[in-house]
C-alpha cells in the first residue's frame, strides 16, 4: 500500500495523488450542529464512538457535510434540526430497509444512504456496517489475499519429469 500525498494549498491527505478536491478550510464541527436537536448530535456521538472502538479516524468538518476518513473517506454525514442523513461505502451491496438509496460506483466501493432519528439505532447491525466501511476507508478490502504459491524448495522437489531435456538427443519416432 502506498503512502499519503498532501494537497500543497489545503493540507488535506489523499491515498491518490493529484485526488480532485475542493481545496476549502475545514470547519468547526460544532457549526454542523447549530440548528440540530441535541439528540442528532447524541446520535453522530453514538456513530463516532463505534467507529473509534475500529481504529483511529479523522473527522473532517467540511463545508456541507462531516467525512469520517483513514485512508480514504469511507463516511459522510449531514446533521438535519430532527436526524442526522448518511452514507456509508461498503465494498458490497447490502439489501436492507434501513438503506433509503444505494449506489454502486464500483465492484467494491458501494454508497448505502441512511437517516437515523436517534442514538438508539446506533444499534449491532449498524455498528457492524460501521465496522465494515471503516475497512474500506483503510483500504484494506483491496488488498489480496495471502498468495497460496508454494514455496520455492518444494517448487524444485515437484518440478514435473516430464519437461523436454534438450541435451540428450531426441528418440527416433520409427523403430
Amino acid at each position: 500500500m502506498t503512502g499519503m500525498s498532501t494537497c500543497p494549498s489545503c493540507g488535506r491527505s489523499f491515498a491518490s495523488r493529484n485526488q480532485t478536491h475542493t481545496c476549502a478550510a475545514l470547519g468547526d464541527l460544532d457549526r454542523h450542529f447549530a440548528r440540530s436537536s441535541p439528540q442528532v448530535r447524541a446520535t453522530f456521538d453514538a456513530v463516532l464512538a463505534c467507529v473509534r472502538a475500529v481504529g483511529p479516524v479523522q473527522v473532517l468538518a467540511e463545508t456541507t457535510r462531516i467525512a469520517l476518513q483513514v485512508r480514504m473517506s469511507f463516511a459522510a454525514f449531514m446533521p438535519r434540526r430532527d436526524w442526522l442523513n448518511g452514507h456509508l461505502v461498503l465494498p458490497r451491496r447490502i439489501d436492507s430497509p434501513r438503506f433509503l438509496r444505494i449506489d454502486t460506483f464500483s465492484p467494491r466501493n458501494v454508497v448505502h444512504v441512511f437517516r437515523l432519528s436517534g442514538p438508539d439505532q446506533v444499534d449491532a447491525e449498524f455498528a457492524g456496517w460501521l465496522a465494515e466501511a471503516y475497512r474500506v476507508g483503510a483500504q484494506e478490502h483491496l488488498r489480496r489475499p495471502p498468495s497460496r504459491r508454494l514455496p520455492d524448495y518444494l517448487i524444485t522437489l515437484w518440478r514435473p519429469r516430464w519437461r523436454v531435456n534438450r541435451s540428450r538427443p531426441a528418440r527416433s519416432a520409427v523403430r
